[in-house]
């Protein structure tokens, strides 16, 4: 069962899944990567470009925090493109003898979620704040805004407004624009709208570009990428 709730890290998400003995499951890409707890275990989830299927062998509760998008590198201390579409060991990334300390601390905590949670504080309270212009990006892109008028506004290059996205999405900002319209249209089609207005409103030419974006994106038809929620 998986649950999930707001973070007292400002942007972030506190969740946690217990998944049925040997079902696998389809994480959508998101733009958010993800620090992750799992029998004990620390490790990363780096932003991913499709959907994430797990094979259902690795049973047990996980725990999580997903970061805002652009915020985690900075708490890593490593680009976003390195762990694009990865699945690390925290040990990957940070000394070993630190990792063992704090996954200590998190395995001592009411819940690992929790302890994920005060890691993730403790971490951030030591980090310079995220880069304002980072958020801005996100803001507009997931308003449907085009990347050259972003940049534009932004005062930036469109090469410039690349390499600062890479290194804080783990992409460019043109994938950055479908994987937030892909979750755009999913809100919509799950709250009901009927597929053609889903596609014009989420920023599609038609809903054969929608149908092509969530099968490439996600891995399914939308049809059924919506029942298996149900």
């Amino acid at each position: 069962m998986y649950v999930e709730r707001a973070s007292r890290l400002a942007g972030a998400v506190v969740w946690s899944n217990a998944p049925e003995p040997d079902g696998a499951a389809r994480v959508l890409p998101d733009g958010c990567m993800d620090l992750l707890w799992h029998e004990g275990r620390l490790l990363v989830a780096g932003p991913d470009t499709h959907a994430y299927v797990t094979d259902g062998g690795e049973t047990g509760t996980w725990a999580g925090v997903r970061f805002y998008p652009g915020t985690a590198p900075a708490l890593l201390g490593v680009p976003a493109h390195e762990l694009r579409d990865r699945r690390v060991e925290l040990t990957d990334l940070w000394p070993a003898s630190e990792v063992r300390r704090l996954a200590a601390r998190v395995n001592a905590a009411p819940d690992p979620a929790s302890g994920l949670e005060d890691l993730a504080l403790r971490q951030a309270a030591g980090t310079d704040p995220p880069d304002p212009l980072l958020r801005q990006v996100v803001t507009a892109l997931d308003a449907g805004r085009p990347v050259a008028a972003i940049a534009d506004e932004l005062g930036l290059g469109a090469r410039q407004l690349h390499r600062r996205s890479l290194t804080a999405f783990g992409y460019g900002p043109k994938v950055l624009a479908r994987i937030l319209r892909l979750r755009r249209a999913l809100a919509l089609a799950r709250g009901g709208v009927p597929f053609g207005e889903t596609a014009a409103r989420a920023g599609y030419a038609d809903q054969a570009h929608l149908a092509r974006e969530v099968r490439e994106l996600a891995g399914l038809p939308l049809g059924e990428l919506l029942a298996r929620r149900s």
